[in-house]
Parts: structure tokens; C-alpha cells; sequence
């Protein structure tokens, strides 16, 4: 009896403990492999596309990048390198994203090292016009540095991590699921950058 109070009491002890942990410390946090130079990936994600583009990026350059959702609000002042990405919806990024570059321009500017983008692009082959419409005329000027690395990914449909308003109306347009987005092309721009900072 005196051994299961005991434990009753170390267990609700611990649950009090966690309770008063810092949000932030209590996240899964994706940890990167040690480098010389610290790496962030800040990206914007509606379903989760996004989100596996900046992890697959890092892959590619041998995991020294930290990935972070726009999300969390991160403090990038620490950061030597900053890659910017995000998920395309009538031709923007987030909201969010778009909110945080503009706030944060002037940490960002000296350690952007470049963009990515995320669209089903209505499962048509991205090409230049995307990579202007997306990067050039969308995150460059929101963050005010062009001429860095970027690549435009084909996305993928999961209607049951769609809104609800949005997955009305892509079934209305007959769009069906789909996953075009490629581990392997994001490794390789992960290396571009990597080889070009």
C-alpha cells in the first residue's frame, strides 16, 4: 500500500512538472545534425505538403537544417542561413508567412539563401511562369532579396486535411486526391543550396 502511494504521488508530481513546461519545450522539435554554420527552413503549410518539402530539403543537405513552421513564430536572429518556402493558394503563401517576412525583413535580408514554393498548380508541369508568379513577384518582394536559388514543387490534395469550404470546392471542380510532391527533387535543391552558400 505504502509502495502504490508512493508511485501515485512521483506520477501526479511529474504531471505538475509538465504542466508548467514551456509550450516550446514540450514540442517535437525536428534536430539537426551539427554544423559549422546554423541553417533554419521557415515555411507556411494549409495540409502538410509544405511542411515535408522543408524536411526533404533538409535531407538534402545533410540534416543540418532546422525546420520550422511559420507557426511558431521563431526567432531566426540566430540563424547564419534562412530558407523561406511556402504553400501556393490563389498565387500567395499564408497569411501568416506573408505576415512574418514582412515583420521580420530586416533579420531576414542578410541571411536569406532561398525560396521554394508549393502548388498543385491543377496537377499541370510547373515551369518559369510559376517560378515568376511564385518566387520573383510573391516572396522576393515580400522579403526584398531576388536572385537567390528557387524551386517550385508539385503539391498534393489530401481533402480530409482540406477546410471544409475548400474541399467543397475542389471536389466541385471535379479535382481529385492526389500526390505529386517528389522527395527527390527537394533533396536535390536542398544540395543546390547547400553547395552555393
Amino acid at each position: 500500500m505504502l509502495m502504490k502511494k508512493r508511485e501515485f504521488i512521483k506520477g501526479m508530481g511529474l504531471a505538475v512538472i509538465a504542466l508548467f513546461l514551456p509550450k516550446r519545450a514540450r514540442a517535437l522539435e525536428y534536430y539537426p545534425n551539427p554544423s559549422e554554420k546554423k541553417w533554419a527552413i521557415l515555411y507556411g503549410t494549409w495540409c502538410g505538403s509544405t511542411r515535408d518539402a522543408s524536411l526533404w530539403i533538409s535531407e538534402g543537405m545533410d540534416g543540418i537544417a532546422n525546420v520550422f513552421d511559420v507557426r511558431e513564430n521563431p526567432d531566426l536572429s540566430g540563424y547564419d542561413h534562412v530558407v523561406i518556402g511556402g504553400a501556393i493558394r490563389a498565387n500567395v503563401t499564408s497569411q501568416e508567412l506573408q505576415n512574418y517576412i514582412k515583420k521580420n525583413a530586416t533579420i531576414l535580408k542578410s541571411r536569406l539563401r532561398g525560396y521554394f514554393a508549393v502548388c498543385g498548380n491543377m496537377m499541370q508541369p510547373v515551369g518559369p511562369e510559376q517560378t515568376k508568379t511564385f518566387i520573383d513577384n510573391h516572396l522576393a518582394l515580400l522579403a526584398g532579396v531576388s536572385n537567390l536559388p528557387s524551386q517550385v514543387f508539385r503539391g498534393r490534395i489530401t481533402f480530409g486535411l482540406m477546410e471544409p469550404d475548400v474541399r467543397k470546392q475542389m471536389e466541385g471542380m471535379k479535382m481529385p486526391e492526389y500526390d505529386n510532391l517528389k522527395r527527390s527533387e527537394c533533396m536535390t535543391f536542398g544540395k543546390e543550396l547547400l553547395k552555393k552558400a
